[in-house]
């Protein structure tokens, strides 16, 4: 297994080409999608291929109006990796951004709009807010939350915390502003390991929240001595180790890129492990031109311009359709739609206020985590 904190070595045959938010065909084999290039994409009696259809005239038109309130309204959209194609592309071409949490609120904070869109989960909008206090700072709805951020309600975090006083706090950054103001540090899984290295190397034990597959892996890559808190992702949880050896079986020449969201046993059998960005770059940097994806499918969109000739393979879940509950796409990302971010645009509703005192208390740990990732 190779941390996705990795040197990627890049394949010297590939040709790296943008492809701005132009979608690859997709077959469906049963309940897994493959994103196959265009070149070899193929019909086959076990398969039905499947091409996106072209935006209609009507969403193309709804994207030109988004635009033209983005630039009335100096303005500019930030959306996560996992968010639908149709938004990541707006980002682009609307000169915002598409990335990591991490990378999101470093642009944001020094992006001279004064209005910042966050299409992402209700945690990111509120990193936004603190981080740039100055600015207006809008969600397409406030109603996007995450799994990870309402398993950890602030009450009971500071009370686990005041029970182990002797212990460095160490918050992921899906986690609430008032989570984020009781921690001492916020860190992403992009520089995670790093950090509890850093803490480790000075000898202090750590209390990690929320995610406890991510704890779990740190705390086995670093051996520092960590109290994890009890939550999970919905999205990552679901993928499960015998899907993903079956999986295999049918693609044995496959590499297995996994988040370190995901449980253990699927973790075990990753070729790369690292947060969104790092696996995009893992993308690029290996020789296999088939790959295996345990992250939500949303970072296809991005993988696809990186490594356009090669074919990329969601990871099974543990259930399909109505029997699992993500399916491998957080519903919380998904409620970002053209709709919604045209209307917060149009009247201004989904905005984040954050308390000055609570938004300074939390501003400390997201500094220490912005000058430790530079």
């Amino acid at each position: 297994m190779t941390s996705g904190a990795m040197r990627p070595r890049r394949d010297r045959g590939a040709t790296l080409l943008v492809m701005q938010g132009e979608p690859l065909p997709v077959t469906v084999v049963d309940t897994m999608t493959i994103m196959t290039p265009k070149t070899t994409a193929a019909a086959s009696p076990l398969a039905r291929a499947y091409s996106p259809a072209a935006p209609s005239a009507s969403v193309l038109a709804q994207t030109e109006t988004i635009k033209r309130l983005l630039s009335e309204r100096h303005a500019t959209l930030v959306a996560h990796y996992y968010t639908d194609d149709a938004i990541q592309q707006l980002a682009e071409e609307s000169g915002g951004c598409v990335a990591d949490s991490l990378e999101m609120a470093r642009f944001g904070a020094r992006h001279p709009a004064t209005t910042l869109v966050v299409a992402g989960v209700r945690f990111m909008g509120e990193t936004a807010k603190i981080l740039s206090p100055e600015k207006r700072v809008l969600m397409p709805t406030l109603a996007a939350t995450c799994s990870l951020d309402d398993g950890c309600p602030a009450d009971e975090f500071a009370a686990f915390c005041d029970a182990h006083p002797e212990r460095t706090v160490v918050v992921y950054a899906n986690t609430s502003a008032a989570v984020k103001a009781r921690a001492d540090w916020v860190v992403t899984s992009s520089i995670a390991v790093e950090v509890i290295e850093h803490l480790q190397a000075r000898g202090e034990k750590i209390l990690w929240a929320p995610d406890k597959h991510l704890g779990r892996y740190i705390r086995e890559r670093t051996g520092a001595d960590m109290l994890l808190w009890d939550g999970a992702c919905i999205v990552h949880e679901e993928f499960k180790a015998q899907g993903v050896k079956d999986l295999k079986k049918v693609h044995p020449d496959a590499a297995l890129l996994v988040h370190p969201e995901s449980p253990a046993g699927v973790i075990e059998l990753a070729d790369v492990v690292g947060s969104t960005s790092q696996l995009i770059k893992a993308a690029q940097a290996l020789d296999q031109s088939r790959l295996i994806v345990a992250t939500d499918r949303g970072i296809f969109y991005k993988m696809q311009q990186a490594v356009p000739d090669k074919t990329l393979f969601e990871a099974p879940t543990a259930g399909n359709g109505a029997t699992c509950r993500s399916c491998a796409h957080c519903p919380w990302m998904a409620m970002n739609d053209l709709d919604r971010l045209e209307r917060v645009l149009s009247d201004g509703g989904g905005e984040i206020h954050i308390e000055a005192a609570l938004r300074q208390q939390a501003l400390k740990p997201l500094e220490r985590m912005l000058a430790f990732g530079r």
